[in-house]
């Protein structure tokens, strides 16, 4: 076991946390609307818009620690979970533009219900070290 695998992820606590939440509240409002059959609205991409904040966090807490010299266990998959992570929020938010009916909203809630899998994946990745 090494110093960084002991320390934990720099992506555990709080930040995570935050987006996590802010994912599922997202996705709890999309799933209300599209139930009620409406398109996206500007609360869902001002949702989306927070949530980029949280993950953008996210990725320069990951960037700090790697350039203080902590590595993740898995480099590349470590890399890829984050950059589809910061992807996701833009992704669909494009998306719901493009299909402004309730299926739309379906794409954000589909979106932010993903969201909080991939953080704990980030987090694994970074972690695997320890095992």
């Amino acid at each position: 076991m090494t110093a960084t695998s002991a320390a934990g992820s720099p992506l555990d606590g709080v930040p995570a946390t935050v987006a996590i939440v802010l994912s599922l509240l997202v996705a709890a409002w999309a799933l209300v609307a599209t139930l009620r059959h409406r398109a996206p609205d500007r609360v869902q991409m001002i949702g989306l818009a927070v949530l980029e904040l949280a993950l953008l966090g996210l990725a320069v807490l990951a960037g700090v620690a790697l350039a203080g010299g902590e590595q993740p266990g898995e480099p590349g998959t470590f890399l890829g979970y984050l950059v589809t992570l910061v992807c996701l929020p833009p992704l669909a938010a494009v998306l719901a533009r493009m299909e402004p009916t309730r299926w739309g909203s379906a794409i954000v809630c589909a979106v932010c219900l993903v969201t909080p899998v991939v953080v704990v994946r980030l987090q694994q990745t970074w972690e695997v070290l320890g095992d």
